[in-house]
């Protein structure tokens, strides 16, 4: 094993009170770990959506400044004033961020379930991830099968339960197929997988011509492209083809959501017996699970009575159906983790870079397909 330093790098973020976010590299304590945990050498953490909610508390990222160089970068940009406001409990704060990683246990406690992990490649879950070294309980690792690396296994968390967790929510609450947005991304690509595994009849809306071709040949049967001028003729034609009756929308604001609803009420219509002022009685459910673009939700309300709109999250889901659905949920990710649940990456980079002025915008844009990767000991 690699002779385990006293202190390592981590990415921070912080909100000061002036309405101004920092980001840096600090230098902290490597962890000793105690009798349930280890120290895991994190060699490989993706950058998802979610996290970059942490990382730039809402600051706008164009107008960013970067000075210093190395291990000594920085980068400060502004925060608008309304933003300010739902960052009250941040100020002053310095936040690790990474949600998720992969690495190899370089140390671990006295425990019999530790000692079992030392030397053993695994994912890991419970922030802090843009770190050199990352101390966790036990029950927050999945070791990853023999020949399985930590670049393959750094995102067997985050996306892999998400896709789970969506079809599970479909099926319990009595839906046979679903529809999902943003679908060429690399969290669209597994479910399409998983779909496509399982017999689950799955519609795909995306925003390019390319991403439909993406998708085709990766095997989905229905892609709809929201950018077509054909586009609301084609939710409808494969929802009527699909029966879907609930979506997870990533991208959140405009009228996507609307939209969905209202091809799905078409195609209830399209079958009915007899006209109803009060529209179909097929419920219709769409979850909004991301925010791709942080505009208001439009909702034009042409798809009668029997419809809802909320948020979806993938903690409280895993709450609800309780630690044997989970521990079920996680095996399956671990045994198809270069599968079903891999993962791609459009660049991998190290700490350093992450605060660099180009590879900072780039993976800012949260592009539809590019994904990027940290390797903190890179």
């Amino acid at each position: 094993m690699t002779e385990i330093p006293s202190t390592a790098l981590q990415l921070r973020s912080v909100v000061d009170a002036d309405g101004t976010l920092r980001l840096s590299l600090q230098t902290v304590d490597v962890p000793a770990p105690s009798a349930d945990q280890v120290l895991v050498r994190v060699d490989a953490a993706p950058i998802n959506p979610s996290d970059l909610g942490l990382l730039f508390g809402g600051a706008d990222m164009a107008a960013a400044t970067f000075e210093g160089s190395g291990e000594s970068s920085t980068v400060t940009a502004p925060i608008a004033s309304a933003v300010m406001r739902a960052m009250a409990g941040r100020i002053g704060e310095s936040s690790p961020v990474g949600n998720e990683g992969g690495g190899v246990v370089a140390a671990a406690g006295s425990s019999p379930a530790a000692q079992a992990l030392l030397g053993k490649t695994v994912g890991l879950l419970g922030g802090a991830m843009y770190s050199q070294y990352r101390g966790v309980d036990v029950s927050q690792c999945l070791e990853l099968p023999a020949g399985v690396t930590a670049v393959e296994g750094a995102a067997c968390f985050v996306n892999p339960l998400t896709v789970l967790g969506q079809v599970g929510t479909m099926r319990r609450e009595g839906h046979t197929a679903l529809v999902h947005t943003a679908a060429a991304s690399n969290l669209g690509q597994m479910l399409n997988r998983l779909c496509l595994a399982d017999g689950i009849p799955l519609v795909n809306i995306v925003r390019s011509a390319p991403h439909v071709e993406l998708l085709r040949a990766a095997g989905a049967e229905h892609v709809c492209n929201s950018s077509a001028d054909s586009f609301m003729e084609d939710l409808t034609a494969a929802v009527s083809a699909t029966g879907a009756t609930i979506a997870f929308d990533a991208i959140g604001g405009g009228r996507l959501a609307g939209q969905i609803l209202t091809c799905m009420e078409a195609a209830a219509i399209a079958t009915a017996s007899e006209y109803s002022r009060y529209g179909s009685t097929t419920h219709k459910q769409v979850y909004i699970y991301g925010g791709l673009d942080r505009s208001p939700t439009e909702i034009n309300r042409n798809f009668g009575m029997a419809w809802s709109i909320g948020g979806w999250l993938l903690t409280p889901y895993m709450a609800s159906v309780g630690s044997d659905d989970v521990a079920r949920m996680r095996q399956r990710v671990a045994s198809e983790i270069t599968t079903t649940f891999a993962s791609s990456y459009t660049r991998n980079i190290s700490l350093v870079e992450a605060l660099s002025a180009d590879v900072l915008h780039g993976y800012a844009k949260q592009a539809t397909g590019e994904k990027y990767l940290i390797t903190p000991n890179a």
